[in-house]
């Protein structure tokens, strides 16, 4: 899976998929939640490039896991797409009583070939030592909300040790509540490392994701910060960069904590 990639909540049309394509990325992050499976699936087909070149991942909602018509949805996410198969299929939320059957049942999917892995989203260190005890088959890995102000440290270091790759949402501090991206975008900290390699805070954000090993998926709908976005592999960050970008953590969330979502 390519370490950065874009992310499409909200999107309505192909011409920021298609931007990316043309900037480079192959990852495209979407959910059947977004209701734009089906314009990820025309982007890719308008592009030009192979379904092999690419990865895509698409999630499982709230929705099929609370009626148990998980594989009914994947199949309509397939089709939505276009697609006999998925690079990565996500369990969206855990929701709460249901997210264990809706792993198990996903675990079939994964056997059957058609998703050619599975994974989890916003899962915290309890959903994976309760789901522990059942799966067959490991998360792949685990999409959180995770950028400077909430740096996600102990869950990180319980993903690595049961084997599952952490990816950011929101990694530059976007979401629907509070000011954490104005914040972040301007803070001095990050300003200062992205004067030293003449890059911008944003740039310095995702390249701190790549030095820790974190899959980004930056949402933007901009061609010019698409471009800039993967404008990140000619640089990496000192050892004490990272510790001064650790040092920003406020445990601050700016999107539905996990523990207590009606959704």
């Amino acid at each position: 899976m390519p370490m950065l990639g874009l992310g499409v909540f909200g999107m309505e049309d192909t011409t920021a998929i298609l931007s990316a394509f043309e900037a480079g990325y192959r990852s495209i992050d979407t959910a059947f939640g977004y209701g734009n499976e089906n314009i990820v699936g025309r982007a890719v087909r308008e592009s030009g490039l192979s379904r092999e070149a690419l990865f895509i991942t698409t999630k499982l909602s709230n929705g099929a896991q609370r009626e148990g018509n998980i594989e009914a949805e994947f199949e309509q996410s397939l089709k939505n797409l276009g697609m006999e198969y998925v690079d990565l299929y996500l369990m969206h939320w855990p929701v709460k009583e249901c997210y264990l059957d809706a792993w198990l049942a996903m675990e079939k999917l994964y056997k059957s070939g058609r998703a050619k892995a599975i994974g989890v989203s916003n899962w915290q260190d309890y959903h994976i030592a309760e789901a522990k005890k059942v799966w067959s088959v490991v998360p792949a890995m685990n999409q959180i909300e995770l950028h400077p102000y909430l740096t996600q440290k102990p869950l990180l270091k319980i993903c690595k040790a049961e084997g599952i790759a952490p990816e950011s949402w929101s990694p530059l501090g976007g979401g629907n509540m509070g000011d954490v991206k104005e914040n972040l975008l301007t803070n001095e900290v990050l300003t200062a490392i992205g004067e030293k390699y003449g890059k911008s805070p944003a740039q310095v954000i995702l390249r701190w994701n790549i030095d820790l090993g974190i899959v980004a998926i930056p949402k933007s709908v901009t061609p010019s910060r698409i471009k800039a976005n993967i404008d990140i592999f000619d640089f990496a960050l000192t050892a004490d960069e990272i510790t001064a970008i650790d040092a920003l953590n406020k445990n601050q969330r700016t999107g539905p904590d996990p523990d207590n979502f009606n959704f």
